[in-house]
Formats: C-alpha cells, sequence, structure tokens
C-alpha cells in the first residue's frame, strides 16, 4: 500500500498542469500556483476585514497540501520573502483597489479588487493585456545546482468576453 502511495504521488507530480490536483474552490480565491515539483499548491485568497479587502494585507498566501490531515499550511517566513509572498499597497484614487508583485518576479504586476457584488478578484497581464487571473504553472528544473524555472503558465479570463486567456513565457 505505502509503494502504491509513494507511485501515485510521484505521477502526479510529474503531470502537466491541468492534471494535476486543485485546491477546494473558495468565494475569496483569488488564485493559485501549482509547480511541477510537487502537487502542493501556493493559494492566494483574498483577505477580508468587514467585506472589504483588509488594507494592511489584501491577500493571504498559503500551502494547501494534498494527502495530509491537515491541509492548510502557512508559509515559511523565507517562502513569504523570497519566492511566494507578495508586495501589496493601495492605488491612489481608487477605493478598495491594492497593486502590487511577486516579491520572486517583480516585473509583471498585478492588480486586486472587488466587484459590484463584493467578488475579489485579481487582474494580471497575460498576453499584454489585464486578465482575471485563474492559476499559474510554473515548470521548475532541478536538475543544476541551481534551481531555475524552465518556463511560467498563466491561465485566467477575459474580463470584458469571460473567455478563457492562456500565456506561456520564461521568465
Amino acid at each position: 500500500m505505502k509503494f502504491a502511495s509513494i507511485l501515485l504521488l510521484f505521477c502526479l507530480s510529474s503531470l502537466a498542469p491541468d492534471r494535476q490536483p486543485v485546491p477546494p474552490d473558495s468565494p475569496i480565491r483569488l488564485f493559485f500556483i501549482q509547480r511541477s515539483t510537487n502537487i502542493n499548491v501556493a493559494v492566494y485568497d483574498a483577505n477580508l476585514i468587514g467585506g472589504r479587502l483588509n488594507p494592511k494585507d489584501p491577500v493571504r498566501t498559503y500551502w494547501y497540501k494534498f494527502n495530509t490531515k491537515s491541509p492548510i499550511e502557512e508559509l515559511t517566513a523565507i517562502q513569504r520573502t523570497l519566492a511566494y509572498g507578495l508586495y501589496t499597497s493601495p492605488i491612489s484614487g481608487a477605493s478598495n483597489t491594492y497593486e502590487g508583485h511577486f516579491l520572486a518576479y517583480r516585473k509583471r504586476k498585478f492588480v486586486v479588487k472587488q466587484d459590484a457584488n463584493g467578488i475579489p478578484y485579481a487582474l494580471f497581464q497575460i498576453n499584454n493585456k489585464l486578465q482575471i487571473l485563474k492559476r499559474v504553472y510554473v515548470k521548475v528544473d532541478e536538475s543544476k545546482f541551481l534551481t531555475t524555472v524552465d518556463y511560467i503558465e498563466l491561465f485566467g479570463k477575459d474580463p470584458v468576453t469571460g473567455r478563457d486567456v492562456y500565456e506561456k513565457f520564461k521568465p
């Protein structure tokens, strides 16, 4: 039985991004990051206070770990500051709207806000246009001394048409 579990875990971790498990849906989910290294997911949820984005920390980031009794685990300080953490600040003149960037990749900024019904979402540049970001897949190469990123895939929705959007790029 233990061998079967290990084999299943290995198979899942080598699957394409559309075949990897996803965390349970949530009404405050902004997006999540899947990685080629394992099936655990970095999750980014809106951090709400009284139905509005928390001005001090509008996004909550944590791990969703599959096949564990307690699937939610906070990021470590190193993960928060070097890899999966975010920097956010309010956008001047725009109520309840924040811009930011990933600490590990500062070239593209994102915007976090809520729609007229209070549903939170994140806009991210996909194909040179701000789109609603839903999922990120990072293909990692660990075969060298230093871990490198082979490519990143972005999956989202066009906020006007509702159509799925996709971009793959090498950082």
